[in-house]
């Protein structure tokens, strides 16, 4: 049988503020990749979001981004490599001690949002995050885009690498993702994406923004946890995988 992971980016909720329902998420997914503090995410936040996984059965992945929390790591920054290497190590340092406290542990890296698109082509800083990674815990795999400078980079460290698409996100003709500065870029159709990854898991595929069809390859697929319906959106996924005939495991 084909299988294949199906992962969320979750515990973004930040003081009194509440982003996404973790709960019903972690009860959809495989895995949850939990925010660090950086980009949105708080110790009782994470804390929690570590210990609904545990109970779960859905593999912990360390979020790690750039530290922008009024811009919710979504903003460049050209962070020079000692401070970006420190970052992720504190980053993952700081989960792996939450996630231990909640009875799990930390399984893999994903790089948040702008970090995450600038190393999909700056070698540099892609070096940076597997230096880091490397240096905190070799055993983690790296779970990035495919053909990106990211997974490149962990390849050539001795790192386990996992390629990821996603659900609700559209795809230039080259196989990157759409700026979500651009119209389009998010897609909200759950019909529509749940179609659309079938597809990608069963014959390798996806329509581009510009109809064209592009190949990707993905051990795992990502649904955003904020965006509107998002827990709907991943059901919905996770159904038309079933009805396929697709397993959801973990590859972590």
């Amino acid at each position: 049988m084909t299988s294949v992971d199906l992962n969320s980016d979750l515990g973004e909720g930040f003081g009194r503020w509440t982003l996404g329902d973790d709960a019903r998420m972690l009860g959809i997914v495989s895995s949850a990749n939990i925010a660090c503090g950086f980009h949105a995410g708080d110790p009782r936040a994470i804390l929690e979001t570590a210990t609904g996984a545990r109970i779960s059965g859905v593999a912990v992945g360390a979020h790690v981004g750039y530290p922008d929390l009024a811009g919710f790591g979504r903003r460049n920054m050209d962070v020079p490599t000692d401070e970006l290497i420190a970052d992720v190590i504190y980053q993952i340092g700081a989960i792996q001690g939450l996630a231990t406290a909640a009875g799990t542990t930390v399984r893999y890296v994903k790089p948040h949002g702008a970090l995450y698109n600038t190393i999909v082509h700056d070698a540099r800083q892609a070096r940076d995050v597997v230096t880091a990674i490397t240096a905190i815990d070799p055993t983690l795999a790296v779970l990035g885009l495919p053909g990106s400078e990211l997974l490149r980079a962990a390849d050539v460290a001795g790192l386990r690498t996992v390629t990821e698409a996603f659900a609700d996100r559209a795809y230039t003709p080259e196989g990157t993702l759409v700026s979500r500065r651009e119209p389009g870029s998010v897609l909200h159709d759950a019909d529509e994406v749940a179609a659309r990854m079938v597809t990608l898991v069963l014959e390798g595929t996806l329509t581009a923004i510009d109809g064209s069809t592009i190949r990707v390859s993905a051990d795992s697929i990502c649904v955003h946890g904020d965006s509107p319906g998002a827990t709907d959106m991943a059901l919905r996924v996770r159904e038309s995988f079933t009805a396929a005939g697709i397993a959801i495991a973990a590859f972590a």
